[in-house]
């Protein structure tokens, strides 16, 4: 009698805490399903958004391979409007850029890297589209550009290939001594293998005008040679 008195009791117990939680374990339950399949849509229009994405980039390839300039601006204002989160954007923006300079057009292709450099693409992309944007500078004859640009950036992959571009606007800038210090870093950079010509640097190193050290010394002040004062003869005889 006592374990039947004991098993309602339980009964009324759950029943108790089922009226009293039970709306929100049913609540839980579909929150955790909404959950789950939220989760499931969003990445099919992730990939859909990637594929879509990849889709548009590889027309893009093709419009910047034949010259196709207005196709090619379409379609990259397209991709960097609808997939800016990817990184196809960041690549259509380097795309649009050597379309740019095969039309002689240096100025766009600058506003096209500046915008990938600026922008959410990934710290590759950025050091691939600031190289490139420093040798456009150059080409502009915008030396000091170039330093302002490259200068503290720190990346073991491009160092050689930043030291290089700065080696050339310190050149043009008559920094010579610093020309030769960013050239001879790139001839000991263990990375420099296949990332530059080590053979054209030793040749910009060399073909460096040569540095008077003297010149570059601070000038120490002039002595002025003291006069010696005529002491007045005393009067007075011998």
């Amino acid at each position: 009698m006592d374990d039947l008195l004991s098993e309602k009791e339980q009964l009324e117990q759950m029943r108790a805490w089922w009226s009293e939680y039970g709306a929100y374990v049913i609540g839980g339950l579909v929150i955790g399903i909404g959950l789950m399949i939220g989760y499931v849509k969003y990445n099919d229009w992730e990939l859909q958004s990637r594929l879509e994405a990849s889709a548009a980039y590889e027309s893009l390839l093709k419009q910047v391979s034949a010259g196709n300039l207005d196709a090619a601006e379409a379609t990259a204002a397209e991709i960097q409007t609808d997939y800016a989160k990817t990184t196809y954007a960041g690549q259509a923006g380097l795309a649009m850029a050597r379309l740019y300079m095969d039309k002689n057009r240096d100025q766009d292709a600058v506003d096209a890297l500046l915008g990938v450099v600026d922008g959410d693409a990934d710290d590759e992309l950025k050091h691939v589209a600031r190289l490139r944007l420093a040798r456009i500078y150059l080409y502009q004859d915008k030396a000091q550009d170039v330093v302002d640009l490259l200068e503290g950036e720190d990346s073991p992959s491009f160092a050689a290939a930043y030291g290089e571009v700065l080696g050339d606007a310190y050149t043009a800038l008559g920094r010579l001594a610093q020309a030769q210090d960013a050239y001879q870093k790139v001839l000991v950079d263990p990375l420099s293998q296949g990332t530059v010509d080590q053979q054209l640097v030793q040749w910009k190193a060399l073909d460096l005008p040569e540095i008077d050290a003297e010149a570059s010394e601070p000038a120490e002040p002039e002595q002025i040679d003291a006069v010696e004062t005529p002491v007045p003869e005393t009067g007075g005889s011998e």
